[in-house]
């Protein structure tokens, strides 16, 4: 049994053709389910526990990068197969996946090609694709031998699933991140102050890590699969479980 969970942009006059055009593709396959749609106030884990209670076997995420985060950080420990129907411009993880964006990506979810993947954890929330920690000043220790600091500010950007491309003169591909091997990635870039105003961003050094404490003597920004929150102390490790996950085989691990 199949159960997707559309995002509410969805409802948008510009999105209703590709809409339907993915449903019918859906029920061409014989894999069309239930819709279930998604707004800000939706307890996504209590919503998939309830459908796996009644037999749902595969949960399908349908909307962009947004979506996805949302729907995984707060359910990616249930006991599910998922999957991703990308649609719109904000897409990025499909194309890590191996996912066209559109009508197209039914015909990866159709063959089932699956994959387990890594989870990110942190204080007490899962991410999936990218942390991000804004430009602040922070001390960084991680595997419990190594310890970061730094003049001014620092960014911090820890990676599963999502890489991070911070010079956009380099392609894609020369930026990628292994969410089955164990292991976040991250990419710890310091700032110097200009000699009048504002900074100048260093290359970033990139480190593999099992576990990392970020911390401040004031609160910063901290952005998880586009949820922000303000804090003084995170822990950052990887979670106990994996998530069962739908890909194509063009993904980019």
């Amino acid at each position: 049994m199949y159960v997707y969970l559309y995002d509410n942009f969805l409802r948008q006059k510009k999105y209703e053709n590709v809409v339907k055009a993915i449903e019918i593709r859906l029920t061409d396959f014989g894999i069309a389910g239930k819709i279930l749609r998604l707004n800000n106030y939706t307890d996504v884990k209590e919503i998939i526990e309830d459908e796996i209670k009644r037999g749902a076997k595969t949960v399908v995420i349908v909307g962009d990068n947004k979506t996805f985060g949302h729907v995984l950080s707060r359910s990616a420990t249930c006991n599910v197969v998922f999957g991703f129907l990308p649609i719109g411009k904000d897409n990025s993880i499909a194309g890590v996946l191996g996912l066209p964006v559109g009508v197209d990506a039914c015909d990866v979810l159709s063959r089932r090609k699956r994959e387990k993947l890594d989870i990110g954890w942190m204080n007490n929330r899962y991410f999936v694709s990218q942390l991000h920690v804004m430009p602040s000043d922070i001390e960084v220790s991680y595997d419990e031998r190594f310890k970061v600091t730094s003049k001014d500010k620092t960014e911090l950007v820890v990676c599963n699933l999502q890489p991070f491309y911070w010079n956009k003169s380099k392609k894609e591909d020369d930026f990628v991140v292994h969410p089955q091997d164990g292991k976040l990635e991250a990419f710890l870039r310091p700032l110097t102050k200009k000699k009048w105003w504002g900074y100048n961003y260093e290359d970033p050094s990139v480190f593999p890590f099992e576990e990392m404490v970020v911390k401040s003597r004031s609160p910063f920004v901290v952005e998880a699969d586009g949820k922000r929150s303000k804090e003084i102390k995170i822990k950052i490790k990887l979670a106990s479980g994996k998530i069962d996950m739908v890909v194509g085989r063009d993904r980019r691990f």
